[in-house]
């Protein structure tokens, strides 16, 4: 069963339109997850200076966006914490054409590489697999949107979604910071 209190791409979508910035849910959720893959700290309040500065010139979000942004750190903290593997992109429902889906998985990947980059900036040692996710992201944000509407294309499509998926879990696992015991990451700190 759902959880309908989690976020999902249409309503973070709706958000982002309703506010008037010019954002892509996908890559606002990307660069969430890069920044905490590369070691961003979870007791760490400067993301939301970040994503004022990526997506609105540096000014305040409205409080409704800055009110998702917060559900969406902390649930991105959540699911890379989860033995399970609960993380998931958030990308458009499979009801979306392909064309809408593959430019979401693009922005999502060149949002991951640009939080990742934030983070990562001062620290240039890598391992081999970290380098190669980011190249493969690099390749993959580049990708045609000029696709067709087929098993094939589809098939593609969930293949390199799945991938990224593992491939953002492989960077959180190398150098992402857990909380400590004393933190919960469902429930982020109140910004003011």
């Amino acid at each position: 069963m759902a959880d309908e209190t989690r976020l999902d791409f249409a309503s973070v979508q709706a958000v982002i339109t309703a506010s008037g910035v010019n954002a892509h849910g996908a890559e606002l959720h990307g660069v969430l997850t890069g920044l905490i893959c590369a070691g961003f700290s979870f007791d760490d309040h400067d993301y939301m200076a970040m994503i004022n500065d990526l997506f609105n010139n540096g000014e305040g979000l409205p409080k409704d966006l800055k009110d998702v942004v917060k559900q969406m750190f902390g649930e991105v903290w959540q699911d890379l914490l989860d033995e399970s593997y609960r993380f998931q992109l958030l990308l458009p429902d499979d009801d979306e054409t392909i064309v809408e889906r593959g430019h979401a998985l693009g922005v999502w990947v060149q949002g991951f590489n640009l939080g990742f980059g934030l983070q990562q900036k001062n620290n240039p040692v890598l391992s081999d697999d970290v380098k190669e996710v980011l190249t493969d992201f690099a390749e993959i944000a580049n990708l045609s949107d000029d696709v067709e509407e087929d098993e094939e294309t589809e098939q593609a499509y969930y293949e390199i979604a799945e991938y990224a998926r593992m491939s953002a879990l492989l960077c959180f696992s190398e150098l992402g910071t857990p909380p400590s015991e004393t933190e919960d990451p469902q429930q982020p700190k109140t910004l003011h």
